[in-house]
């Protein structure tokens, strides 16, 4: 397929857009409802999605699945299914304007871990621009200050373990396809999160059902222009459009939840962000 990195861009900013739209959808029904259950219901639907794609590109669920690092394959499922819950916890306790300011730094920590996970050298310039990021944080988090929230460290593991689950995809990647990468990430994560969600289930209201419906059709349709975008554009073109999601999940917070954007969360958010594009303009460079 020719590369257009101009629709590229435009599927990028529809999938944070929608990506935003999810978290705000799962503030709400976590904010009501036990995380692992709204996470389980999520990714039943999720993983019907991922055996659907993996059907239509390589033929059958057997050709998808096929893969010669299966442990590795199901502990990505497991992070990240785990990152997840532990990030929704954090839209409910911190916010999703906090939660995703401190949540942006994750390409900093890919860029701090990607020497000794996948041997990669990282440079000096990176290096200063992963300190000036993680002064951003700090300058979130306010430390010492005496507004500090336990919370903000919901926010900086789930950031942690979303950068080792990256960490690891890249790493797969060098012996497994996207299809077998995505089929695991999906399959894994459903039954493990059934084990443990569904003795945390509870009645939900018709109304609520409805919101659920709109979670689950959210992911996927993110993760479909996801996959559209990277099929039409050079990952590294398109990255730095990833930040929108941040900006949108925070008008999410605003408008429908009447979260206050804080000076020093502002100021903070400025660095991580400023820095982690530095750091993805210097891969690309290097690249």
């Amino acid at each position: 397929m020719q590369t257009n990195t101009r629709l590229g861009i435009k599927l990028m900013i529809a999938t944070t857009f929608v990506f935003a739209m999810q978290d705000g959808i799962s503030r709400h029904l976590a904010g009501e409802y036990n995380v692992l259950m709204i996470v389980m219901i999520r990714y039943w639907f999720f993983a019907a999605f991922v055996i659907a794609i993996a059907i239509r590109r390589v033929g059958s669920v057997r050709v998808a699945a096929a893969t010669t690092q299966p442990f590795l394959q199901i502990f990505r499922g497991l992070l990240l299914v785990a990152e997840i819950c532990v990030m929704v916890l954090a839209f409910v306790k911190l916010g999703l304007v906090e939660a995703h300011a401190i949540f942006a730094c994750y390409p900093l920590i890919v860029a701090a871990l990607s020497g000794p996970v996948l041997g990669e050298t990282v440079g000096w310039r990176r290096w200063f621009a992963i300190g000036i990021g993680f002064v951003g944080v700090i300058i979130i988090l306010q430390p010492g200050s005496g507004v500090f929230a336990l919370a903000a460290l919901i926010a900086l593991t789930s950031a942690s373990m979303f950068a080792l689950y990256s960490l690891l995809t890249r790493y797969a990647a060098r012996r497994d396809g996207t299809a077998t990468s995505f089929f695991w990430t999906g399959v894994a994560g459903a039954v493990a999160i059934t084990f443990v969600g569904i003795w945390f289930w509870e009645p939900m209201i018709a109304r609520d059902w409805g919101w659920m419906a709109l979670l689950c059709v959210t992911g996927a349709t993110g993760h479909w222009l996801l996959i559209k975008t990277y099929e039409v554009a050079e990952a590294s073109a398109v990255q730095p459009f990833a930040y929108l999601q941040l900006v949108f999940a925070s008008a999410v917070g605003i408008v429908v939840f009447q979260e206050a954007l804080r000076a020093n969360v502002a100021v903070g958010t400025g660095l991580v962000v400023t820095a982690g594009l530095f750091t993805l303009w210097r891969a690309r460079t290097k690249a």
